[in-house]
């Protein structure tokens, strides 16, 4: 004879049991489309600046790698991205940040990227330069807090970070941008691309509309010109530390596209 307790448990642990069941074969679920993202950050960062999108990105599924590039020239750049697409098994979603879009529009030509997303980036046409692309523009107020050192590499000033760069971050976040940010070869600026991958690649674009390092009728008309499904956000330069859900729900997207 059972007790009431028996029963109670005798029902309840098996369907608790195939609840959970359920759940965690629902998230084990692979995620449709793309399943490989590569992020690339920008000048004055390291793969840190992706660190509020990549949980977000393991939580749907995906196998995230953001790319350390040394910012020691634009070659050096593009063969740290390659080094990590190369190491990805299946089709790839190149996201790229600021700089890192120039960066991804010449990695992005390798057969195993299937897509390309930039995030407040520079967009070349084929055979620009940093240069090229921001010269038909009156330079940003972030671009004027740039700084070159003897050794012809470029920082950002901590006014230029607080209040150009990262203004909608909290002060010690602001800080932690600039504290660890890494020199940029000003050469880098300089070198050309080849050939751009967006003319043969679906294109994404996130715009920030509050953004004084890349200005938004910069980003807006690259955007245009590629053809690109976009974004906008009320956001500075680093949307994706300040708001990670939005942007790494615009990467899922495009990745479910692909």
């Amino acid at each position: 004879m059972y007790t009431l307790k028996q029963l109670f448990t005798t029902a309840l642990v098996p369907a608790l049991a195939l609840t959970i069941s359920s759940r965690q074969a629902l998230a084990q679920q692979p995620p449709k489309g793309v399943k490989n993202i590569v992020l690339v950050h920008g000048a004055f960062a390291d793969g840190s600046s992706w660190a509020r999108v990549i949980p977000l990105l393991h939580k749907k599924g995906y196998n995230v790698i953001a790319v350390q590039n040394p910012l020691t020239s634009f070659e050096d750049d593009v063969a740290a991205a390659n080094r990590v697409i190369a190491s990805m098994d299946g089709p790839v979603l190149l996201v790229g940040h600021s700089y890192g879009g120039m960066v991804i529009t010449e990695a992005g030509n390798d057969p195993k990227v299937a897509g390309l997303l930039y995030v407040d980036a520079l967009i070349p046409n084929d055979g620009q330069s940093v240069a090229d692309v921001i010269g038909p523009y009156p330079p940003s107020p972030g671009n004027k807090a740039f700084q070159q050192d003897a050794s012809g590499f470029l920082t950002i000033s901590s006014e230029g970070v607080n209040s150009y760069f990262a203004q909608d971050l909290s002060p010690e976040d602001r800080n932690t941008v600039y504290a660890t940010q890494v020199p940029w070869a000003a050469k880098a600026t300089q070198t050309k691309i080849s050939k751009a991958a967006w003319k043969n690649k679906p294109s994404w674009c996130v715009i920030g509309l509050d953004d004084q390092t890349i200005p938004p009728p910069l980003t807006r008309a690259e955007a245009k010109m590629i053809n690109a499904t976009t974004l906008e956000l009320k956001s500075s330069h680093v949307p994706m530390l300040s708001q990670p859900d939005k942007v790494s729900e615009f990467i899922v997207t495009a990745a479910q596209t692909l």
